[in-house]
């Protein structure tokens, strides 16, 4: 016989179901901050529906592609101590060729991978490498390229970009990526996340936000108090033995372009990092000079130099108008073909949206006012249907206050 539920649990489902027939998400945080600390933080809905626990802003979720800018501040730390080049040719430290078909005298280097100007493309894949397998089972296939365009004259948004990035952090140092990034960048700022879950503490995992679709169904990190039993992809035999794992061959193990878990809290004190020119509470992590280029535009919407959508999310409308490394910059468009001002005043931001299995989240910061805000939602169709620009009503709500 099926168990019974408990009236809260019933209660909850009733709920979260009503919500996302109204379009609410199931649960939403929002967290406020300037460069002294929190100045307002928000959080309604449930992590767990079936659970009944109720969502705070200390519950970790699946943050989606703000992971990649949590990725590139451990990578300029590695550029800050002279182990990681920006703009060598990657193919060296790779130990193996990278290089588009179409251009093969074109080298790729790690700012035109971290810019989304590297002339990869997701057609190949971009997550689903096998323990124990190589990404060039990926890279070698020809729709993996753009041939088009040349490395470093064309914007587009590519996931496959941040696996080679983890990939050459591996190498530069021997160190697996989830530990590296623990040692650079979630240790030091005392934060309580991981990629994948590796290294987040069992108070956190029972805390884990469930992320459900626009229909209430849960589509990741369902783990009921448990920690997963593979943190990576599966071997194709089933087995998840991390003993075969070999620096840099395979960089879509633990996720770097979207598996990070952490909470809104974590990802304000991130963001005051950055309004602090790279120091929280008396720890640099990054130089001033690593901040301002974050702050820095690589590339810039002009008409035909790019693609400013995500091209597997054919609902949602431009947004991207101007990238730097790993940084969307806000306020750039011109109002028709890019509408990219999320908070609707016209001041220029820097940061990065996510969205992935029903979660919608960002972290902006406004560094001359000193001000940011951290927040995400689950359980949120991800469409172009904002008041001001192609975010969503949820992102334009939780940039600005609910």
């Amino acid at each position: 016989m099926p168990r019974p539920i408990s009236l809260l649990t019933a209660c909850g489902l009733l709920l979260a179901t009503a919500w996302a027939h109204a379009g609410t998400p199931t649960a939403r945080v929002r967290v406020a901050f300037d460069r002294g600390g929190e100045t307002a933080v928000q959080a309604e809905g449930l992590a767990d529906v079936a659970a009944g626990r109720a969502l705070t802003a200390d519950d970790p979720a699946r943050i989606a592609s703000i992971s990649k800018l949590v990725t590139t501040i451990g990578v300029l730390r590695l550029v800050e101590a002279g182990q990681l080049d920006l703009d060598a040719d990657v193919s060296t430290l790779l130990g193996t060729p990278l290089r588009n078909p179409a251009f093969p005298d074109v080298p790729i280097t790690l700012r035109m991978l971290l810019s989304h100007t590297s002339s990869l493309t997701d057609a190949a894949g971009y997550w689903n490498v096998p323990l124990g397998e190589d990404i060039r089972s990926i890279t070698a296939q020809p729709q993996a390229w753009d041939a088009a365009h040349a490395p470093g004259t064309f914007f587009r948004y590519t996931n496959l970009n941040f696996p080679l990035v983890a990939q050459l952090m591996e190498r530069a140092t021997g160190e697996r990526f989830d530990r590296l990034m623990r040692r650079l960048v979630l240790f030091p700022l005392r934060l309580d996340a991981g990629f994948n879950w590796s290294g987040s503490s069992n108070a956190a995992l029972a805390r884990a936000v469930v992320l459900y679709d626009a229909d209430g169904q849960p589509q990741k990190d369902n783990l009921h108090g448990q920690r997963p039993a593979c943190l990576v992809i599966a071997a194709r035999d089933g087995s998840c033995d991390l003993a075969r794992w070999q620096p840099g061959t395979n960089g879509t193990l633990f996720s770097p372009q979207g598996g990070l878990r952490i909470s809104a809290r974590d990802l304000a004190r991130i963001g005051r990092m950055l309004l602090n020119d790279g120091t929280l509470d008396g720890v640099r992590i990054l130089r001033p000079a690593s901040v301002a280029l974050l702050a820095t535009p690589v590339w810039r919407f002009k008409g035909d130099n790019g693609v400013t959508g995500e091209e597997d999310e054919p609902d949602r409308g431009g947004v991207f108008c101007a990238y730097g490394l790993a940084t969307q910059h806000l306020a750039q468009g011109n109002g028709t073909t890019c509408r990219d001002d999320l908070f609707g005043d016209g001041r220029p931001r820097i940061g990065h949206s996510g969205n992935a299995y029903g979660l919608l989240s960002g972290l902006w910061i406004d560094r001359d006012a000193g001000t940011g805000v951290a927040y995400f939602a689950t359980g949120v169709a991800n469409d172009g249907n904002g008041a001001h620009s192609n975010f969503t009503i949820t992102e334009e709500q939780a940039a600005s206050g609910w």
